[in-house]
């Protein structure tokens, strides 16, 4: 095992080569707010307002300047937590971030941790028993749910546990720092809906991975060699894919997170996919902005923390 201050170094470097990914995003982030949204002076002006009056807005904002100016305006604030107001609530854009994200968080990790549970057996059992029943049973399967739209599988599961059985809720989301139980239940359908291409997703990559390691040849030596297979599977099939199944988890983990545009509006659920459908409907350029920046930075730390622990786990990706 190499040393901490190996480590440290390492996390260091691999801080320094995000850079410029970083700068990439935040460029991409600004041009498609500004070219995309329309005119901002007119959306904050509204429908009844005169070309002098969206011309004074537009000189009060800075909207008249040259993007560049512009952009480096607004990066300097980002980079000091400010993300500008809201233009239609006035609210400081962070605030409703902040606030948003806990419930989306909590839809996430759920799926996650549903996907990791259902998809990593089933990947195993399949591996284990390549090219039976078992194994095209689950393949079929996880086709299906990557196949399956998360919109349809939430209707129905609306349908089915809220309508019919009266089970669970169907809308809404309630602070897991207020109620730990209320918040779950609310939050088990949404993460249900989100985990059926996530347990597709790990299954496969962990049956193919596992059925690669099992078919080797220092694993047919161990069978000779008379150790049992369950002592094979465990101890050198699944620690020899660890490195691919924390690199599909971190992948999952940001295709859920982009996935709760669409679910968090279908359950009312006040978390940051449905904050940024709100924002683009009302042509709030500003929040939406901010709310694509934070995913993105989301996004980046976790492939971040995913790259630094690939290295620490097999060394020779960071010579």
């Amino acid at each position: 095992m190499p040393p901490i201050s190996q480590h440290f170094r390492l996390a260091g470097l691999r801080s320094l080569q995000v850079l410029p990914v970083i700068i990439f995003a935040t460029i991409v982030v600004f041009l498609l707010a500004h070219v995309g949204g329309g005119d901002p002076a007119a959306a904050i002006a509204g429908e009844n307002a005169t070309p002098q009056q969206i011309a004074e807005l537009r000189q009060h904002y800075g909207f008249d300047r040259p993007l560049p100016v512009q952009y480096f305006e607004w990066l300097g604030r980002a980079l000091r937590g400010d993300m500008s107001l809201s233009i239609q609530s006035r609210e400081p854009v962070l605030d409703a971030v902040t606030r948003a994200f806990p419930h989306t968080l909590v839809i996430v990790v759920g799926a996650l941790a549903l996907s990791l549970l259902i998809g990593l057996p089933l990947g195993i059992a399949a591996a284990t028993r390549a090219h039976s029943r078992i194994d095209t049973f689950v393949t079929n399967l996880a086709s299906l749910g990557i196949a399956v739209p998360s919109f349809w599988l939430a209707m129905i599961l609306i349908s089915l546990f809220s309508l019919h059985f009266h089970w669970l809720p169907a809308t809404g989301a309630v602070p897991i720092s207020e109620n730990f139980w209320a918040s779950l239940r609310h939050a088990t359908l949404p993460a249900l809906a989100l985990a059926a291409s996530g347990v597709a997703e790990i299954a496969r990559q962990v049956r193919s991975a596992l059925i690669e390691v099992l078919s080797s040849q220092y694993v047919r030596t161990l069978h000779a060699k008379g150790l049992p297979s369950g002592l094979i599977l465990w101890k050198h099939g699944l620690k020899n894919i660890s490195v691919t199944l924390l690199t599909v988890t971190g992948l999952t983990f940001n295709r859920l997170l982009g996935a709760t545009v669409v679910i968090e509006s279908m359950f009312a659920i006040p978390g940051i996919g449905a904050l940024i459908v709100r924002a683009t409907l009302s042509r709030d350029f500003t929040m939406v902005q901010g709310v694509v920046l934070f995913m993105v930075a989301i996004v980046i730390a976790t492939n971040l923390i995913i790259d630094i622990v690939y290295a620490i786990l097999d060394p020779r990706v960071s010579r």
